[in-house]
């Protein structure tokens, strides 16, 4: 197994994703391999619960609610609508169901209660549940622990010094800390970046400096290629080469050993033989299903084609972690309480309460009158 290192220099990063690309494939395959079996990639599926008015402004998204884009917004999935579509999932060989809202943070309500909902519900599935959902406040990741997550994805994107060319309504410090949130409650973390943006080469080593600087690493990191959407700023960018892609998942593997290297978003411009290369090269989790959110993906049985072509088998759920035991539904915890201080033994408990606080307020303000 590969030594963990928490301490890469962007110099030590910058050279091995120079390196020649022959070299640097071979590299990151026997790191690879020294850590994960090469025959087995984790299949995961993103299902966008809530769809579209996003108030941020990141100029790669087409849920922004300032772009004009042709997406198809939608509101909060019902809980029935998202479990049928992990059953789907499921079925189409995915061990894990990530559920993404267009949120710029989560807020405490309802909405959030009903996520929990699905949180639990898949996790009852026997399946990973990842969420993205925006800034988590600290009591918002150990709700979502408790609910029974898996993972949590929140993107950096890029560099720190290039995602302000990007993005204005979030800072990189609010990644971070989101991340920090996720892993104090003991989430998985699942956090990469995208390619393609107008980055330099010194902006992707940037990115995985930082990721690779966390302790622990992300359990699973994502890269993803832009896919230029029609109404938002970088609408006019060209999908980058697979010879791109393929460097930045070799030099990630390298610097960041035990991740699972999520081969994510631009796979539609990619050939068989190009995803087969980045598999080589140390990708071993890929998103199945035809959307990404709002833009295409190869479907289901196409990746399944392209495994049976390659040998490959699809990872089973919690190999690299326990499955998180749940509390009892919020709703039920609820209603409980509603029931509890309703009963009539209990509004006479409430009553003598509030009788005592405000005989000791009255007393403590006669000593100080007195006084």
């Amino acid at each position: 197994m590969s030594e963990i290192k928490y301490d890469w220099t962007k110099e030590e990063i910058k050279a091995i994703y120079d390196k020649p690309f022959m070299e640097l494939i071979y590299e990151a395959a026997t790191v690879h391999r020294e850590n994960h079996n090469p025959n087995e990639v984790q299949v995961s599926s993103l299902i966008s619960i809530k769809t579209g008015g996003c108030s941020e402004d990141c100029g790669y998204c087409p849920q922004a609610a300032r772009y004009h884009t042709d997406i198809d917004k939608n509101d909060l999935m019902s809980l029935e609508e998202v479990t049928q579509m992990a059953e789907n999932a499921k079925a189409g060989g995915a061990s894990r169901v990530c559920l993404g809202a267009a949120w710029r943070n989560v807020k405490n309500d309802t909405d959030f209660d009903n996520v929990l909902e699905m949180v639990k519900g898949v996790n009852s599935m026997n399946m990973e549940v990842c969420c993205t959902l925006g800034m988590l406040s600290q009591d918002q990741a150990r709700r979502l622990k408790e609910a029974g997550i898996y993972a949590y994805n929140h993107n950096l994107d890029s560099s720190e010094e290039f995602y302000k060319e990007i993005i204005s309504t979030r800072g990189y410090d609010d990644r971070l800390r989101t991340i920090e949130h996720a892993q104090n409650e003991g989430i998985h973390v699942c956090s990469g970046g995208i390619i393609g943006m107008g980055e330099s080469d010194d902006d992707r080593v940037g990115m995985l400096y930082t990721l690779s600087r966390l302790n622990p690493h992300p359990s699973s990191v994502p890269i993803n290629g832009l896919v230029p959407v029609p109404g938002t700023p970088l609408e006019e960018q060209k999908p980058v080469s697979i010879w791109e892609m393929v460097r930045m998942i070799a030099t990630a593997r390298i610097v960041m050993p035990r991740a699972q290297v999520r081969l994510s978003a631009g796979r539609t411009y990619m050939t068989q033989e190009g995803q087969a290369m980045c598999f080589m090269a140390g990708a071993n989790s890929i998103f199945a299903g035809d959307k990404l959110l709002t833009t295409p993906n190869p479907e289901y049985n196409e990746d399944m084609e392209l495994f049976d072509l390659l040998n490959i088998t699809p990872k089973k759920a919690y190999v690299d972690g326990a499955q998180p035991q749940t509390k009892e539904s919020y709703k039920e915890v609820r209603e409980t309480e509603q029931a509890k201080w309703s009963r009539p033994e209990h509004k006479i408990e409430a009553n003598e309460l509030k009788k005592a606080e405000a005989k000791e307020v009255r007393k403590v303000t006669r000593v100080d009158s007195l006084n």
